[in-house]
């Protein structure tokens, strides 16, 4: 039996934290299925398809191994991806307070609706401070957030 686990976010975009938890899972749990989800209350910067490619690139040029897929889910709840794939497990990264007081009723309400537990990992100190929203405002204002995200992500905000 496979014991599979969901890594959600918006990735918007894919910071170096969101990687650090990545691969820790991918230590945990023999799949992992990285999961863009559209948040509707946030404005995206990049479109979904752009997220997920920018996640695919980001994972293989970190060298990050283990069975993972990345995939997209913007209809419905998170909890019926779970399902779907046979997953019992939803996989957070948590910085402060203010992330834990937002995901603890999440995460009661999804072991209520489908028996989903959620693991909440503490970040790298050195990643506690990056989120995708601070990496946007920072690159919109002409800053360097190369220390904050992958590369390709780097790159590509430079180009847009």
């Amino acid at each position: 039996m496979n014991r599979i686990a969901v890594v959600p976010g918006s990735f918007d975009p894919v910071t170096l934290g969101h990687l650090d938890v990545i691969e820790r899972a991918a230590g945990m749990w023999d799949e992992v299925h990285v999961v863009v989800v559209h948040n509707p209350d946030k404005s995206a910067l990049l479109p979904i398809a752009q997220r997920v490619a920018l996640l695919e690139r980001s994972i293989e040029d970190a060298g990050i191994v283990g069975n993972i897929v990345i995939a997209s889910w913007s209809v419905g709840l998170l909890v019926d991806y779970c399902t779907d794939v046979g997953a019992h497990v939803l996989v957070k990264g948590i910085r402060s307070q203010v992330d834990v007081a937002y995901e603890t009723p999440m995460a009661i309400v999804n072991r209520h609706l489908a028996d989903v537990e959620t693991v909440f990992l503490l970040p790298n100190p050195a990643n506690a401070h990056v989120s995708s929203s601070l990496v946007r405002q920072v690159s919109a204002l002409g800053g360097d957030v190369s220390p904050y995200v992958p590369p390709v992500v780097h790159e590509y905000l430079q180009e847009t």
